[in-house]
């Protein structure tokens, strides 16, 4: 569902929060922000983290999860949503469910799944037993499906890709797998390059930017899939969507280098456009 005119366009996000703020919902609410797209949440999961690693994880009951989605689309005019975090197969199956059922009403929005699997620290954010149910349950009803060579690996139960050629073996196998189009990103690769491979079933598209010298990614995946998110729920459509969230991304990793956030693996800068033109700030000095 696209926005009528003259009406904000709003995206949700449905994932895990991180307490440091560099990715989860509270990444994706910044992206949001930043792409002039009004964002909703639904919080799946609770991590106590900062950029050196979680510490602990208190998933949401499932019932708790519907009953903030069922707050949100029963008022919002969703234009378009993403799925983060989602911590174990009950939830996913939950999740999948309800959007399932409000797809059949006739009030479906373009769902992005990015199945997070693993924090930049290495910390696991899913559940093992989730794995199928993202795969049976949630990726057949989105949109585009976002892995990481890690998480791609880990869906197809293969070793992770070593090469472009690997890498196109397992995106093809995911497609038929999730029947729905499948962006593979190939940030945590090697070399000069930093390749993508989008899939949507009939053309692959290479997509690739040079990569940057930074340790400072976390968030990426998240503020990606909320990009492409935020695009669509401004009318993009998917192609267009995806080359305007990586640029995005490209961007906020280049500000976040400089970011100096945290003592470990900072954040991607998701506020990079509003650092560089600020709004002006009043005099706020009381007259004595």
């Amino acid at each position: 569902m696209r926005p009528s005119p003259g009406r904000t366009p709003i995206a949700l996000t449905v994932a895990g929060s991180d307490s440091s703020g560099g990715a989860g919902i509270q990444a994706d609410l910044k992206t949001f922000t930043a792409l002039g797209v009004y964002g909703a949440s639904v919080i799946t999961a609770l991590t106590a983290q900062n950029t050196r690693g979680v510490a602990a994880v208190e998933a949401v009951r499932p019932d708790f999860v519907l009953a903030q989605l069922d707050a949100v689309l029963s008022d919002l005019d969703i234009g378009a949503l993403k799925t983060g975090m989602l911590a174990n197969a009950a939830i996913v199956s939950a999740v999948a469910r309800r959007l399932a059922e409000h797809a059949r009403v006739g009030r479906a929005a373009p769902i992005i799944v990015d199945p997070v699997m693993v924090a930049t620290s290495g910390d696991v954010l899913l559940a093992a037993d989730a794995v199928d149910a993202v795969l049976d349950e949630l990726a057949p009803l989105a949109a585009l499906l976002t892995p990481n060579l890690a998480e791609a690996a880990r869906l197809l139960g293969s070793e992770v890709a070593d090469g472009e050629a690997a890498a196109q073996a397992q995106i093809e196998a995911l497609v038929a797998r999730c029947a729905c189009p499948v962006l593979l990103k190939g940030g945590h690769g090697v070399g000069a390059e930093a390749v993508d491979l989008f899939f949507d079933g009939r053309t692959l598209t290479r997509l690739a930017r040079p990569r940057l010298a930074t340790p400072h990614t976390h968030g990426t995946g998240c503020v990606l899939s909320a990009a492409i998110a935020a695009l669509m729920a401004r009318g993009a459509e998917l192609p267009g969507a995806i080359a305007g969230a990586k640029a995005f991304v490209w961007q906020g990793l280049e500000a976040g280098a400089r970011l100096g956030v945290g003592q470990g693996r900072g954040p991607v800068d998701c506020l990079f456009g509003i650092r560089s033109a600020p709004p002006p700030i009043p005099n706020l000095k009381v007259n004595e």
